[in-house]
């Protein structure tokens, strides 16, 4: 970019593509997938996460490609399942995420982002004299529901979210295509995050995990796309159960254009109207990269303070 204050359009980008037993290397200006079926070209200028499961190589130059591209590469365990490391987003401007920190920070502003991400997901307003408890209850009777309504939709039968992380293959139908929709998700989620300059670790939410944000971003759009996703497969069969969730997550983020939303959500999040009283401590957008902090304002970075020049 060449005004590194401005955020990428990671909204009107593809959402992610998961390989495995593949080899990855450059091609022109994107990246070219090998595996045992052929060759496949990827513009990865127009992907947001790359996910990269088991079996997987990839040159250095197809990392540079990505990276230069904006193109988010996570390493993840067989179906994407488990997470393991991540690559860089495209943005180099850290105003969101000290907006961000900011409001994590704050107890007060925080509680209100956290009331702002309940109201996100129910239909009806939150009565103003509710307690963060009292939310959380409403929040589980609305999953709870929900659950049931998909079960009952699809003819999937439901006994309640059972998995155990260490043996797949113990959970029953459903609960394994749900693990899988989440898992896609999840992914998405932190592309967007980190691609629009904030941390996925400041959850508010969740906390004490590296990914609290992002579990929390993801509880956004949970319902209304993974677990009819994962109830729709489960109800088919059990053959290729996980490869037919992720293509139907695939086609129901993009149908729902899931990253516009998410970017444009977290917009929402940090950026509260004048009913929650929040005005910026410090204009971080007219900072250029470099500047240093002040107490009462940015002031210009590349120079020796002692009177000279570096």
């Amino acid at each position: 970019m060449k005004d590194l204050r401005i955020l990428p359009k990671i909204r009107d980008s593809w959402s992610y593509l998961y390989v495995e037993h593949a080899r990855i290397d450059q091609e022109d200006k994107g990246i070219c997938l090998h595996d045992e079926k052929g060759r496949v070209h990827v513009p990865c200028a127009s992907l947001s996460l790359l996910m990269l499961g088991p079996g997987t190589t990839v040159t250095h130059a197809a990392v540079l490609t990505m990276a230069e591209a904006g193109c988010l590469v996570a390493w993840c365990g067989e179906q994407g399942i488990r997470f393991y490391a991540q690559g860089m987003g495209e943005t180099r401007s850290a105003a969101n995420l000290l907006q961000q920190a900011r409001f994590w920070a704050d107890p007060e502003l925080r509680l209100q982002v956290v009331r702002r991400m309940y109201e996100m997901r129910f239909t009806e307003p939150i009565a103003e004299g509710l307690t963060l408890r009292q939310i959380r209850g409403k929040e589980g009777a609305r999953v709870r529901a929900a659950y049931a309504k998909a079960s009952e939709q699809y003819g999937v039968h439901w006994s309640g979210r059972n998995y155990d992380r260490l043996d797949w293959n113990r959970s029953d139908t459903v609960n394994r295509a749900l693990s899988a929709a989440n898992a896609c998700l999840y992914g998405v989620c932190h592309a967007a995050i980190v691609s629009s300059g904030y941390s996925p670790a400041l959850g508010f939410i969740h906390t004490g995990k590296m990914l609290s944000f992002v579990y929390d971003v993801a509880d956004l759009y949970k319902i209304e796309l993974a677990v009819p996703a994962a109830f729709m497969e489960a109800a088919k069969c059990e053959q290729k159960l996980e490869s037919r969730v992720r293509h139907r997550c695939r086609d129901l983020f993009s149908e729902k254009r899931l990253l516009d939303r998410i970017v444009a959500d977290l917009a929402r999040l940090f950026n509260l109207d004048s009913s929650y009283g929040i005005v910026p401590a410090v204009d971080l957008e007219s900072a250029l990269p470099g500047d240093l902090w002040d107490l009462d304002e940015i002031v210009g970075g590349g120079r020796n303070f002692d009177g000279g020049q570096y």
